[in-house]
Order: C-alpha cells, then sequence, then structure tokens
C-alpha cells in the first residue's frame, strides 16, 4: 500500500498563449483521477526555483496551469523560454497556505470559522490570499480580525471584506 505523497517527475515545459503551462496527459491525469483538481507545481528556471499552488485545469483531453506574469517574472521566464516544472500533490486543507495569523484569529472565534467553513472553497482561497498580501504579521493580524468581524455581521462581497465598518 503506497501512501506516500502523489508526485511527478519534473518535466520540460514551455508557455502557450504567454500565461499556460500544458501538463503532459500522462502526468496530470494520474493527479486527476485521484481528485486532485488542485496541486502544488515546482518550477525551476535558471537556478530560481518558485513553488506555487495552482489549479489543474481540464479542457477536453487537455491539461493546464495557468502561470501568470507575476510568476514568470519572479523565476525570470520568458515568452520562448523552456523551463522545468514538477507536480506535487497539493495537501493544504484549502488548495492554498493558510497564514498563521488568519488561522489563529478563525481559531479564537468559532462564530466567524463557522461563517468561513460555510463558504466555497473558491470564496476561502480568496480570503486566504488577500490576507497572505499583508507583508507584515501586525497587518495580517488587524485585517484577519476585521474580515471576521465584517463575515459575522453578514459581508460576504470581497471589496467589503476589508474595509472598517
Amino acid at each position: 500500500m503506497n501512501t506516500g505523497i502523489l508526485k511527478s517527475k519534473p518535466f520540460t515545459v514551455t508557455l502557450h498563449r504567454g500565461y499556460l503551462i500544458e501538463i503532459p496527459y500522462n502526468i496530470a491525469i494520474k493527479f486527476y483521477e485521484k481528485g486532485h483538481k488542485r496541486v502544488q507545481l515546482i518550477a525551476i528556471f535558471e537556478n530560481n526555483e518558485l513553488k506555487i499552488h495552482a489549479a489543474l485545469n481540464k479542457r477536453k483531453d487537455h491539461f493546464f496551469i495557468m502561470f501568470g506574469k507575476n510568476n514568470q517574472k519572479s523565476i525570470g521566464v520568458k515568452k520562448d523560454d523552456t523551463f522545468e516544472v514538477q507536480l506535487v500533490e497539493d495537501t493544504t486543507k484549502y488548495g492554498v497556505e493558510m497564514p498563521e495569523e488568519l488561522d489563529a484569529v478563525l481559531l479564537s472565534d468559532y462564530d466567524a470559522f463557522k461563517i468561513f467553513e460555510s463558504l466555497t472553497m473558491g470564496k476561502k482561497r480568496s480570503i486566504i490570499y488577500m490576507i497572505s498580501r499583508f507583508k507584515t504579521s501586525q497587518m495580517r493580524i488587524d485585517k484577519s480580525l476585521l474580515l471576521t468581524e465584517n463575515l459575522k455581521r453578514g459581508i460576504r462581497d470581497q471589496r467589503e471584506l476589508l474595509k472598517p465598518f
């Protein structure tokens, strides 16, 4: 019985349409058939490495992952470059790393936690990304507290979640 984490061997890719990485069918199908529609992607280019959480998208018999400009810039990839990627099973609860500050605030406020857990996975990830973008721990704590209060006030619109009341 293999209880290890599903992991592909590294493989070479280029960008399609400027922002898509096509994942070979024989690699992608192993993740997809086991229900892993979100993966961790490790991209390596010229000694630069980037680890991201990403959606494994399927269109007809083709699989791809969006690899936006910020990701490209962070490892120095340009339009016609080839680079290495590897897929790893995403074992995170939400398909993205939860900031410890948001996690602590949600654990300390059961009502806000219940509301957060009732949201769709996409909405949860959006909230996690909103909090993660703040540079300092104190700012992530402050924004997490504001967010949880707004959730409890019934606010669900992302543009309103971090506005003071």
